[in-house]
């Protein structure tokens, strides 16, 4: 295990900059001496930064020289590698939500069962049967299969392993129980027993099947009013910002003239309403943050409906999954329904978020 060697080189023009080092074993197994420049001194202002930044590039290069030896991986290992290379804030490839839903699933349920095991000890149904024994819903199995395959997967990559014997375990993720749709009745009933704030809420997330991530990384620049669009170009998971959930995810929403009335209402009782302040800004952070949605639904949302005598259990997705199966019930056609859900594939909005809404199916049975 090496940890390689961080200087600071002076150039002839510009600030000086920090230059790593490090060796490796060439096939013939004589030392190759490699170097590679990090960035100037402005960049990094001390040797700390600059160790930071290089730290996946070092992980890379140990487990580069142990695969050349053919010194065999744990999974452990294989997590420790995933999580530097995949999971560090640095990385863009995934959102915030996914990267720390990895994170949990790797140290809750990976490490402490398979962390011990030799890569090539992973055998398909013995990870198939222990999923079957495991006292969880089929959705999280599911889960706890595709961060498994992902690890194998990013084994592959690096040739760290030859193959992903987690691709042919069998998973099903399909739920016992549907999740529950408001009707056009409940939703109206709720909103108007709602407060300015928490109306304007609800309304905008039924109708327009914002994911919660998105409904609260809203800001006042992201509405064009005279368009009537919002143009989702972020979202925002445990107060961190980041991108989108897909690049589908960023189209254009249209907004209904109702929604915008309601929209500017709720801007003229707003001390925040400049373009870069937040829809929903908290005046505890004094607008430095938008609320925090679990609260609000918690606190404020579910008791008034159960007050309003509805009596569902519901989240913020529930808004998503109704607007959904609410605009197959009106006929629309399906391309439309995934322009207007921004999913990447046609088939999430079928198999997961539609259901036929109880009167549908009385009208196609009848003939």
């Amino acid at each position: 295990m090496q940890h390689g060697s961080l200087t600071t080189k002076s150039r002839l023009e510009g600030p000086d900059v920090w230059q790593f080092r490090w060796s490796e074993k060439g096939p013939n197994g004589k030392r190759i001496y490699r170097k590679r420049v990090i960035g100037t001194i402005e960049e990094y202002s001390d040797e700390d930064a600059a160790r930071s930044a290089v730290a996946s590039l070092i992980t890379e290069v140990n487990w580069a020289n142990l695969r050349s030896t053919s010194i065999t991986m744990t999974v452990a290992q294989l997590c420790s590698h995933f999580e530097q290379c995949e999971l560090a804030r640095s990385n863009t490839w995934r959102s915030y939500s996914t990267k720390m839903c990895y994170a949990v699933y790797l140290r809750r349920w990976i490490l402490p069962n398979w962390g011990k095991l030799e890569l090539r000890d992973v055998r398909t149904i013995e990870f198939e049967s222990w999923l079957r024994r495991l006292p969880l819903a089929k959705g999280s199995c599911a889960k706890i299969r595709g961060v498994m395959s992902v690890l194998l997967n990013h084994a592959c990559r690096y040739e760290f392993f030859d193959h992903n014997p987690i691709r042919l375990v069998r998973q099903g993720a399909q739920s016992k129980a549907a999740p529950n749709i408001l009707s056009p009745d409940e939703i109206k009933t709720l909103i108007d027993g709602l407060a300015i704030r928490e109306r304007t809420l609800v309304l905008l997330a039924a109708s327009t099947g914002l994911r919660q991530s998105e409904l609260f990384g809203l800001k006042w620049r992201d509405i064009n009013f005279a368009d009537r669009l919002i143009h989702v170009t972020r979202s925002i998971v445990c107060g961190v910002v980041g991108p989108c959930k897909t690049e589908s995810s960023q189209k254009p929403v249209p907004v209904h003239p109702i929604l915008i009335e309601t929209l500017l209402k709720w801007k003229e009782q707003q001390h925040y309403r400049k373009p870069d302040d937040w829809v929903f800004a908290s005046k505890r952070h004094r607008g430095r943050k938008p609320f925090w949605g679990q609260a609000i639904l918690r606190k404020l949302i579910l008791p008034r409906a159960h007050e309003l005598g509805i009596e569902k259990r519901f989240g913020w997705h529930t808004f998503r999954h109704t607007y959904s199966t609410l605009l197959r019930s009106v006929g629309t056609e399906f391309k439309v329904m995934q322009e207007l859900l921004r999913h990447s594939s046609l088939r999430s909005t079928l198999d997961v978020y539609t259901q036929a809404i109880t009167p549908s199916k009385h009208a196609a049975q009848a003939p």
